[in-house]
């Protein structure tokens, strides 16, 4: 397969080489880096072969801090790193705080450990009937189809299973979910995630997605990725192509940050919506990173502008040596008064705590709500003014 048979037109420019390719001066040195030819560049098999995993080559292509080098030295105790080439010609070379380098790169904080973090905060493991399925909500399965991921982001929630290997899926593992799911007739809605499940080579993910789509109460099937943030090459048009054929689809992408959000990445997404997949983002609150309203709030309007819709905001998962990443709730909840009424609508996700322990998805969120008595609510709206609502009396329901 030819990986430059996904773009066309202009968008040739962008697997071309050097200054021609439009590249900014840090993505074109990390082209040159890697001796990369065109066709290298947009082949995602070669953007997986080369991730920078060593101290040693992310040292050539960014100035690393003693608390970076101490965290890579040490973060096998934890995960290991990986990142693709795309991906770490994002990171700014002397900027300690870019926001791509904080997610990706290990420093010394990970090695802390707080009394509550948790090697499996929201208890999946507990919640797995058979290996690689997790049935925690009444209608809904998750379905972990793999334990690669193109890049390893440090706060990731199954930091105990992604990147080591230990956990081996395979068909047979496969045949058992689809046994269960196919014995449970509750099960309306499967995400199938990860790992990131676009890691997969496209046969098998086609195997998977339709078996899956072939279960008759199966309703619903979603795809859970990054894969179109950190390794955009990788959404190619055969792969859509194949997508297409098992429609409906939809796919929740991880965006963290206005700064992943490029023309490659556009292009990618473009594909994908074109191709008639809902596209919805799903955020990582982070300290350092995306905690304030005004990084917030341009992340979900840039993300409007390459059609994907904002979907959720989590607080970030109490797992081991998190606490550098973790802010306090109030500061959601901060984020989400600011951008309720002084945005659209559309650009407003839900911001949600995943219950440690395995309670799912709790919504949080500003209380408008200022009273309610006597068939009366009393109600704040975002500017701070309070109106009245008659309530229709509760016995009538």
């Amino acid at each position: 397969m030819n990986p430059l048979n996904a773009l066309n037109g202009k968008d040739k420019a962008l697997a071309g080489n050097g200054k021609k390719a439009g590249l900014t001066p840090q993505e074109n040195r990390v082209f040159k880096f890697f001796d990369a030819a065109p066709l290298d560049w947009e082949d995602w098999c070669w953007q997986i072969r080369h991730r920078v995993t060593t101290r040693d080559v992310l040292g050539k292509l960014i100035k690393l801090t003693p608390q970076e080098e101490r965290g890579i030295d040490g973060c096998g105790g934890k995960r290991t790193m990986s990142v693709s080439p795309y991906f770490a010609s994002l990171m700014d070379p002397d900027d300690a705080a870019c926001p791509i380098r904080l997610q990706c790169v290990p420093r010394d904080h990970e090695f802390a450990r707080s009394p509550e973090e948790m090697t499996d905060p929201c208890a999946e493991d507990q919640h797995s009937p058979v290996h690689g399925l997790v049935h925690r909500y009444p209608d809904r399965a998750l379905f972990l189809v793999n334990e690669m991921c193109a890049t390893y982001c440090r706060y990731c929630t199954r930091s105990r299973m992604v990147g080591e290997g230990r956990r081996t899926l395979s068909r047979e593992t496969y045949e058992a979910a689809f046994d269960y799911i196919r014995a449970h007739k509750e099960i309306r809605d499967v995400l199938i995630s990860g790992g990131d499940p676009l890691m997969l080579g496209d046969r098998m993910l086609e195997y998977i997605i339709k078996t899956v789509k072939a279960i008759p109460h199966v309703e619903f099937v979603r795809i859970g990725t990054r894969v179109p943030v950190v390794l955009p090459q990788r959404v190619t048009s055969e792969l859509v192509g194949m997508l297409k054929k098992y429609s409906p689809l939809w796919m929740s992408i991880h965006f963290n940050h206005s700064k992943e959000i490029t023309k490659r990445v556009k292009f990618a997404c473009d594909l994908l919506a074109d191709s008639g997949i809902p596209l919805g983002s799903q955020t990582v609150l982070l300290k350092g990173v995306n905690d304030t309203p005004e990084v917030m709030k341009k992340l979900m309007h840039d993300l409007l502008k390459i059609r994907v819709r904002p979907y959720y905001i989590y607080q970030c998962d109490p797992i081991h040596g998190s606490k550098h990443f973790r802010t306090p709730v109030s500061v959601g909840i901060r984020i989400m008064e600011k951008l309720r009424g002084h945005t659209s609508g559309y650009a407003v996700p839900t911001f949600v705590i995943d219950a440690p322990g395995g309670g799912g998805k709790v919504p949080v969120g500003p209380d408008y709500v200022v009273s309610r008595e006597d068939g009366k609510c009393l109600l704040r709206n975002y500017a701070g003014a309070t109106f009245t609502y008659h309530d229709p009396a509760d016995i009538l329901y």
